[in-house]
Order: structure tokens, then sequence, then C-alpha cells
């Protein structure tokens, strides 16, 4: 019992991790209708600069969240008013290629800067815990956990308390009805793809202290937040994030208590068994006409 439920502490504070990257990517797929294949990569690039201001410049990776935002938030907007804007016009299809393009470049960029070496960004307080009722708090995830809870609460007070906020929403519901209220929909979908990929700017930027990375990791992130998207429903900003420490929770406790190889595959069968009796999603809405 004490395993399993150290197991649980710590698959909710990775999940909290996961759970950024993919509320990011809820946000991103709410207003754009596309899969942001690169997702998993952006979060990665920034686990690198991350390391790489801690490595040259001494500079906390919690503290290089405020650099990685706002650098991630423009480099979000200008990929989709360079890229996705025009091919949108065209079908989801190109936008989305476009993406898994741009993350196999990136990987290559990455690649061939840093190598393929796995990286750790080791800190002073990296194996830190403290102990509450007998149970180990790893002080680098609970830190990561935290970091998350912030930044998706803000995220949560801009969607539900703003002007842009309401416009977000209407775009996701209704884009054509949106616009047909006024709403700048090319401009709020800029704005979501900045808020999205930023949202990967701070989850990597703490995701190299709990995770060995390096850039073939985007692939298996990659699976994670699809499988984390789909078991919440693609478009659930709430959902994603109940499905994501859904995730982490189901990944410690088989890790801990059978094997770390069955980790990943337990999780799908959650996924199939939950799309068996709600195709879509825990917190997905059935498309009209859909039997």
């Amino acid at each position: 019992m004490h395993l399993f439920v150290q197991a649980v502490i710590v698959g909710v504070l990775i999940g909290g991790v996961y759970a950024l990257l993919a509320g990011g990517q809820a946000m991103i797929f709410g207003v754009t209708r596309t899969v942001n294949f690169a997702q998993a990569i952006f979060a990665i690039m920034c686990s690198y600069l991350s390391y790489t201001l801690f490595q040259d410049f001494g500079l906390d990776p919690f503290l290089s969240v405020l650099v990685l935002v706002p650098a991630m938030f423009v480099f979000g907007s200008a990929i989709h008013i360079v890229l996705l804007r025009r091919l949108s016009r065209s079908g989801a299809e190109l936008s989305l290629l476009v993406l898994f393009a741009l993350g196999i470049g990136i990987q290559g960029v990455l690649d061939f800067f840093y190598k393929t070496d796995t990286r750790v960004i080791a800190t002073s307080y990296a194996n830190d815990s403290w102990t509450v009722l007998g149970y180990q708090v790893p002080a680098v995830r609970f830190f990561a956990f935290l970091l998350a809870v912030a930044v998706l609460g803000a995220l949560h007070l801009i969607r539900q308390y703003t002007k842009f906020g309401r416009a977000l929403r209407a775009t996701t519901q209704n884009p054509v009805a949106a616009r047909l209220l006024g709403v700048d929909v090319e401009r709020v979908s800029a704005i979501a793809m900045g808020l999205g990929v930023a949202a990967a700017g701070a989850a990597g930027a703490v995701f190299g202290m709990v995770i060995p990375f390096s850039g073939n990791s985007q692939l298996d992130l990659l699976n994670k937040l699809l499988a984390i998207g789909v078991l919440g429903g693609m478009a659930s900003f709430p959902g994603t994030v109940v499905a994501a420490v859904i995730l982490g929770v189901i990944e410690s406790v088989v890790a801990v208590n059978i094997s770390p190889d069955w980790s990943s595959f337990s999780f799908l069968v959650v996924l199939f068994a939950v799309l068996t009796f709600r195709p879509q999603g825990l917190f997905g809405q059935r498309l009209r006409g859909a039997a």
C-alpha cells in the first residue's frame, strides 16, 4: 500500500507537466482545428535552451521560464501568422503536415548542435525531497507541479474572465458565427497559438529536470500528448488536464508495482476502454450527426 500511494504522489506531480503541455495543445486545436504535431519538439527545444542557460549562464531552470515563455509566445504567434493562416484556407490537413515537418526540422537542428546524447538538467537541489506523513515528495517534481498549476490557472483565468477569453471560446465553438459577430478570428487564432506554444515553453523549461531528454524524446512525448488529447477530448482544456494526470498516475503506479516496460501500454488499455463507451473522450462533445 505504501508503494502504491508513493507512486500516486509521484504520478500526480509528473502529470502536472504533461497537463501543461496537453493544455496548450488543446487550446491550439480548439481554435485552429489542427493537431499541433510540433508541440512535443517545442518542449524539448526549450529543455535544451533551459539546459544551455543553466550550464553556460547559471540561470536556474525555473527562472528560465521568464525568458522562454515570452519568446515561445512570439514564436508560436509567428508560426500561425506566417505559415498556418494561409494554409488553413486550404484545409487543416496542410497545416498538420507543415507542423509535422516543422517538428522534424527542429529536431534535426537540435541534433546538429546538441548531438543525440541524452541530457538532464542537474541542479544542486535535483535530489532533494521532503518526507510528508511517511511519503517522499521530490522537490523538483513538486516545484514543476506548482509551475504547471500556476500557468494552467493563468490560462483558465484568461479563457473565462477576459474579453479575449470570450472571443477565444466563441472561436472554439463556432468560428463562422464568431466572425459574423465581429470577432477577429485570425487574431484570436494567432494569440491562442502563441499561448499554446508558450505553455510548451514553460513545461519544457523544467522537463529536463524531471526526465532525461534528447531530440528523440519528442516521439514518446508526442505519443503521450496525442493519447491525452484523445482521452480528455481534443478541444477540451479541462479534459486534457484530467487525462494528463491520469496518464502520470497510471504510468507511475504500473512502473513501481509491475514493470516500467508496461507503464505506457497500461495507459493505452485505459484509453481504449474509455473510448469504447465514450468515443468523444471524457470531456469531449459528440459531433453533430454522429451516430
